[in-house]
């Protein structure tokens, strides 16, 4: 079956299928990479991945193309899945033969929901999907598929459970399918070198973080490796492929969780003189740090979370203040920079605690930083407690751009004040002296470097405006609730 592999256009910038680490706009227009989308894709000769969002492709475009293809394969996420189910339902009007598949942490963890929502999707794969999507595109029947979920005679048929993927060698390489399909000038990430390409060098994440969608709903927690052997040289064939790239991003649920392995790929990355950036956890030690750098790492992506010890306990982190102090001193000491994440709202939060996270933020004073509203996604651990604790509310969590509204309310800190911590985050951060020459510093010297800055710049203002207006109407909500309260009596 012709297929189409699908990451569809939804809010405008939104990045929230495919591969994106959080599935909603960002301040700064970014794109990541559709990786899981690409694997089944380099396993079918004659299919096509189309990444609308960074290729700017319409819906009027997209619904257009349904008529070229027998199979769709859309990556949908819990922000954009409304607007995707009437992306397919519009695709199927054009071409009804079209079968419709839908993969991604939404319809794993709710298959029923999905498939008795709406006739237009056939079936869906939970968790990973790259066999069962290669076998039906050859005419394997639905019922003989690990992992599939299918409606039969007006029930759904929930098959069993599909082992995970132990042989990550055996699958095809991303960057070919890439170069296929995409055009890597396309994606780009504030942080890393522009353009950039990115794979992954494992599946899955050993961690128990309770927030985190992906381990809980998709990739699972069992970590498996690709060999350094394949790796590197992956590495060298996107190296030839595509010279213009100025970054490799290995964007793996954690890249250097075991110190051995770590240290076997970077001998392996060593000769290849490539420039590269990862994921990381505190956790990682000097010597292990000190071998990433000599062997061509520029960046990491370090998720910080909090800086509340007691925040840290609740999510189950594995880690601590004091040892991200510690490995942030490291990478400061090895020239390896750092852009660190932080979560508003998570487990336990108060005013206090926040307070602490910005403080410890402003002492780390990483190269950049992300601050994100936390989300309890269906499937996590962290939705299964604010539910328990009727936490959540039945407020979207993204505005009518993508961008992230709080959907949770803790005793003593409301919606509008998680969203003014976020301001006030990034205000307190950014508009330090030492980070201002810093950013000043890029724009004097790099006229590339001065426009993106530029265009930021107006992106980030325009959506501060955007919060801004939302913390002043939920404050002035909250002023008129008791009068109307009375009112009624």
């Amino acid at each position: 079956m012709r297929t189409l592999f699908l990451n569809p256009p939804s809010f405008e910038g939104f990045d929230g299928g495919a591969s994106s680490r959080w599935p909603a706009s960002r301040e700064i227009e970014s794109y990541w990479y559709p990786v899981w989308l690409c694997y089944p894709a380099g396993m079918l000769p004659d299919s096509k991945v189309l990444d609308a969002p960074p290729h700017k492709v319409s819906i009027e475009q997209t619904v257009e193309m349904a008529k070229q293809f027998e199979l769709l394969v859309l990556y949908t996420s819990t922000p954009g899945f409304h607007v995707d189910v009437k992306m397919a339902e519009m695709m199927k009007d054009v071409n009804p033969k079209l079968k419709v598949a839908f993969v991604g942490p939404p319809v794993t963890t709710e298959p029923e929901k999905t498939l008795l929502g709406t006739p237009a999707i056939d079936f869906v794969v939970r968790r990973e999907f790259d066999y069962q999507i290669v076998d039906y595109a050859k005419g394997k029947p639905l019922e003989e598929i690990a992992g599939v979920s299918f409606r039969k005679n007006g029930q759904v048929v929930n098959n069993p459970e599909a082992p995970a993927i132990e042989n990550l060698d055996a699958l095809p390489w991303v960057t070919k399918t890439y170069k296929r399909d995409l055009d890597i000038t396309r994606y780009n990430v504030p942080f890393l070198l522009n353009p950039f390409v990115s794979l992954y060098t494992s599946r899955g994440c050993p961690a128990l973080c309770t927030f985190c969608l992906w381990p809980q709903t998709h990739s699972g927690h069992r970590w498996r490796l690709r060999s350094a052997d394949d790796v590197a040289n992956e590495v060298r064939y996107a190296m030839e492929q595509f010279p213009q790239m100025k970054e490799l991003f290995f964007d793996d649920d954690t890249f250097n969780y075991r110190k051995e392995r770590t240290i076997e790929l970077c001998k392996k990355l060593q000769p290849l003189k490539a420039t590269w950036s990862c994921t990381s956890r505190v956790t990682t030690d000097y010597d292990t740090l000190k071998a990433m750098k000599e062997a061509g790492c520029r960046l990491l992506i370090v998720g910080y979370e909090s800086g509340d010890p007691q925040i840290l306990k609740n999510i189950k982190k594995g880690a601590t203040v004091e040892m991200a102090q510690r490995f942030t001193a490291n990478c400061k000491k090895l020239g390896l920079l750092i852009h660190g994440d932080f979560i508003i709202g998570l487990p336990g939060e108060t005013r206090e605690s926040i307070r602490k996270t910005i403080d410890f933020a402003k002492k780390l004073d990483t190269e950049t930083i992300q601050v994100s509203i936390a989300h309890p996604y269906p499937g996590t651990e962290f939705y299964d407690y604010v539910k328990k604790n009727n936490l959540i509310t039945i407020d979207a969590m993204t505005d009518d751009m993508g961008h992230q509204l709080p959907n949770i309310i803790y005793p003593g800190l409301d919606q509008g004040e998680l969203v003014e911590f976020v301001e006030r985050f990034y205000g307190e951060y950014f508009f330090r002296p030492r980070v201002i020459w810093r950013i000043v510093r890029k724009a004097v010297f790099n006229n590339d470097e001065r426009k993106r800055l530029t265009k930021e710049a107006r992106e980030y203002m325009a959506l501060r405006s955007k919060r801004k207006k939302f913390v002043a109407d939920h404050k002035a909500a909250a002023k008129t609730a008791p009068v109307a309260a009375s009112s009624g009596d």
